[in-house]
């Protein structure tokens, strides 16, 4: 507001808009990637060693030997 104000160029406003809009949104991602990185590599890693267990352990395919 302060540079609107003042009469400063409009592409200067403008410029100074989207580095304020980057910072917030860069922020916000950067909040969100622990979160995000867990839900797709941490379940996947559950899930795959849950599956290798279940291959592990199956005792039908031992007994029809």
């Amino acid at each position: 507001m302060d540079m609107i104000v003042t009469d400063e160029s409009p592409s200067q406003i403008s410029d100074k808009l989207k580095e304020l809009l980057f910072t917030k949104s860069a922020e916000k991602v950067d909040a969100f990637k622990p979160v995000v990185a867990s839900s797709l590599f941490g379940d996947s890693e559950e899930t795959e060693l849950e599956d290798e267990q279940e291959i592990e352990v199956d005792p039908e395919t031992e007994s029809e030997d």
